[in-house]
Formats: structure tokens, sequence, C-alpha cells
């Protein structure tokens, strides 16, 4: 009799976590409309430290379902899609009008089919790593973190911030339906003898978040939405000079 009741508390965590997922983007909306860009952005980076943890807990619990990945993907739609799509259109989108809500909606229309597709794979069985596409919630924070920068580090004018929301927000959008693929922190256990060099490279990036965090959270997420791009520009140029990635060439001109 004890067994079910285990069972019922263990897929309960995640859902939770999921739900606060949720409730922090609809926060986010609410802090939109009384105009509060701030807090808006922070309610978002509340939802990604959400989303990591009900992922996460439920890897740890082993209690992954069909009906948690749905839900998690709703909640992910209100929180990386809708909530950043209306914080950047009234924080920079608004002047264009007409312009401004059609770039908006491609930015929550992409972040839709990204979630869409990744859920189709992990169904069929091909959702592997890394991710294909930027996923979402890198996308909400590349867009959070620079309302943050504006307020707190370097104020855009009036005249930059249409011009940088309109191209910002469709490259993100692009980014999120592309095939780049983009590294997963779960891929970092199959690389044993590299755990050491990742630990100091993320105590580096986290003393440098807790030092100055309203400009170097702009910084990792925009470095890691870019990173997509530059490793696949790097295996082409690469391929182009008959070298595999992360080969070394010795003095002699052969390959190790």
């Amino acid at each position: 009799m004890k067994q079910p009741k285990k069972r019922r508390v263990v897929y309960l965590i995640p859902n939770l976590l999921t739900t606060g997922n949720l409730f922090s983007g609809l926060a986010s909306i609410l802090f939109v409309f009384g105009g509060d860009y701030g807090a808006a952005a922070i309610a978002i980076l509340v939802a990604i430290v959400f989303d990591v943890l009900d992922g996460t807990s439920a890897r740890l619990m082993k209690s992954t379902s069909d009906f948690g990945l749905q839900y998690d993907s709703l909640a992910d739609v209100v929180a990386f899609g809708v909530a950043p799509g209306l914080l950047m259109y009234s924080w920079a989108l608004s002047g264009p009008k007409m312009l401004g809500a059609a770039v908006m909606f491609a930015f929550v229309a992409c972040g839709a089919l990204r979630l869409a597709r990744h859920n189709v794979l992990a169904t069929t069985g091909g959702d592997g790593k890394p991710f294909t596409g930027l996923p979402i919630p890198g996308a909400a924070g590349v867009m959070a973190t620079l309302v943050i920068f504006d307020q707190h580090v370097a104020p855009l004018g009036e005249k930059v911030k249409p011009i940088l929301g309109i191209i910002l927000t469709l490259v993100l959008a692009f980014l999120m339906v592309s095939t780049f693929r983009y590294r997963s922190l779960k891929e970092l256990k199959t690389q044993e003898h590299h755990h050491f060099n990742y630990l100091v490279y993320a105590v580096l990036i986290l003393m440098a978040v807790l030092a100055y965090p309203q400009a170097m959270l702009f910084v990792v997420f925009a470095a890691y939405a870019l990173s997509g791009v530059l490793e696949q520009g790097w295996k082409l140029v690469a391929g182009m000079m008959g070298k595999k990635p992360g080969e070394e060439v010795r003095p002699d001109g052969l390959h190790k």
C-alpha cells in the first residue's frame, strides 16, 4: 500500500517545479503590464532556474513521463515564449507598431515550433545530445538579461532599442528553429578526463557572475546563444582544411 504513495510523491516534485516555472512566467507578464521591466526580466530568470530543477529532479528520481514532458513544454511556451516576447515588445518594439508585433509573434511561434520538434524527437527516441537548435530558455535568457543590462549597466538610447530589439529577436527566433547543435550540461559526464578543467571554468564563470551579475549574466547567455554558430563554423573550417575538430597537428605536418 505504501509503494503507490511513494511513486505519487516522486512524480509530484518535478511537476511542482514545472508549476513554479509557469507561475514565474505569468508573474513576468503581469510585471510587463505594470511597466516594471526589471522585475519581469528577473521573473524569467527565476523560471529558468525552475526549468533546470524540474528536469534535473525528474532524471535523478527516474520519474520522467510523457505527461511531465508535455506539461513542461506548455509551461515553457508561457515562461520562455510569451513572457519574453511581451517583455521585448513593450520594452523596445512597441514603437514600430505592426512590425514590432510581427517580430514578437515570430519569436513566440519559433519557440513553440522548437518545443514541438523537441517533443517529437523525445517521444521517437531521437532526442540525442547535443540539442538541435537553441533551447528556448537560452533565447529567453538573452532577452531578459539584455533588459537588466540596459537598466543597470549601459542604458540604450530610444533610437537604438527598436533596431537592436528587431535584430536580436529575429536572430534568436532563427537560432531556435535552426539545425545548429548546442551542448548540454549532461554531456560533461561523458568526458571524465576533462572534469577538472570544467570545474575550473565553472568556478571562474561563477565568480564573474557574482561579482557583476548585471553584465555577466548577459555575457553568459549571449555566449551560449553564439556557441552553436561558432562550433558549426569551426567544423566547416576544419573540414575544409582536412582536419577533424579537436585534432592536433604535429610540427611535421601529421595529425595526432
